[in-house]
This record gives structure tokens, C-alpha cells and sequence, in this order.
């Protein structure tokens, strides 16, 4: 072996690292996929701090009612799309594929579906909005329902990328499970 002071080991022109032993490409995804997901995880976090945040001084009056408008409907099942970020992040430490599962279909359930819902509830203030130019709900002085139809669009676009980087990292762990099985 060639060290980075002495000379090179005697007979190589160090051309010779072709059959050196690689980290298999599934491994590889997989860490990448593995980070990409946590970003999102951490997007996440901080789209549901902020409504809870929302959410809380509305209830509690903080604020007047100028300021901060009540919540919607859509806001307190969106609440529990925390639970499928917690659960992708368990799945991680060793590859568990059934938390990874359940995380993806709990995703449906309690991220992408609120987010549906939200966008019907809110379709009719925001035609109204557009259409008339009145909002009745303000948010800091903003028209909560433009201010939300933002948040939704940024959530769903998190979620969507989360279930597709979810799949992929499925996959590759199937890859990697089937390759042990047939050895």
C-alpha cells in the first residue's frame, strides 16, 4: 500500500482499484432516500407547529378576533398527521418496512385527506374572496383563506414527495430483502 508521504506500492500504477469491494446500490438509495424523507419530516414539523400555534391562539383569544381568526374544520383532523412523520421516523434506525407501510397509509388517511377536505371547505370563501373581493376571517390582516389555500398548497406538495420518497425506500428495502433471501 501506498502511503501519502512514501512511494507507491511496488508493482501497481494505481490503476489496480476495480476490484475493490462497493457498498451495494440499495444501500446507497437508501441513506439518500433516508435523508431526503427526514427534510421533509422537518417541513413538516414546522407546517404543523404553526398551525397548532394558529390554532391555540384562536381558541385561547390571544389575540382579538381581527387578528387571528377561528380555525377551520379541516385544521383539527390535519392535527394528527403528525403521527405518520413519527412512525417514518421510527422505520428508519432498522429498515422496518411494516412502520414504513403504515406510515405511508396513515399519510393518506390523516395528512392528504384533511388537506382534501380543507380545499372543498375553503373553496367557498376563497371564491368569494376572488370573486367579490370580501374576506371575512383575517389572519395578522391577511385573508385567512388565501393564507391557508398557501399553507395547503405547501403541505400537500411536502406530502406528496414524502409518499413518493416513502415509495422509493420501499422499494429499495424489498430489493435488499429479496437479495438476502436468495443467498
Amino acid at each position: 500500500m501506498a502511503s501519502r508521504a512514501g512511494p507507491r506500492a511496488a508493482g501497481t500504477d494505481g490503476s489496480d482499484f476495480q476490484h475493490r469491494e462497493r457498498v451495494a446500490k440499495h444501500y446507497q438509495m437508501s441513506v439518500t432516500l433516508k435523508y431526503e424523507i427526514k427534510k421533509l419530516i422537518y417541513v413538516h414539523l414546522v407546517i404543523w407547529l404553526l398551525l397548532v400555534a394558529k390554532m391555540s391562539v384562536g381558541h385561547l383569544r390571544l389575540l382579538s378576533h381581527d387578528q387571528v381568526a377561528m380555525p377551520y374544520q379541516w385544521e383539527y383532523p390535519y392535527l394528527l398527521s403528525i403521527v405518520p412523520s413519527l412512525l417514518g421516523l421510527l422505520s428508519f434506525p432498522r429498515n422496518n418496512i411494516s412502520y414504513l407501510v403504515l406510515s405511508m397509509i396513515s399519510m393518506g388517511l390523516f395528512s392528504i385527506a384533511p388537506l382534501i377536505y380543507g380545499s372543498m371547505e375553503m373553496f367557498p370563501a376563497a371564491q368569494q374572496l376572488y370573486r367579490h373581493g370580501k374576506a371575512y376571517r383575517f389572519l395578522f390582516g391577511f385573508s385567512a383563506v388565501s393564507v391557508m389555500y398557501l399553507v395547503l398548497v405547501l403541505a400537500v406538495q411536502v406530502h406528496a414527495w414524502q409518499l413518493y420518497y416513502s415509495k422509493k425506500l420501499l422499494d429499495s428495502w424489498f430489493t435488499s430483502t429479496q437479495e438476502k433471501k436468495r443467498k
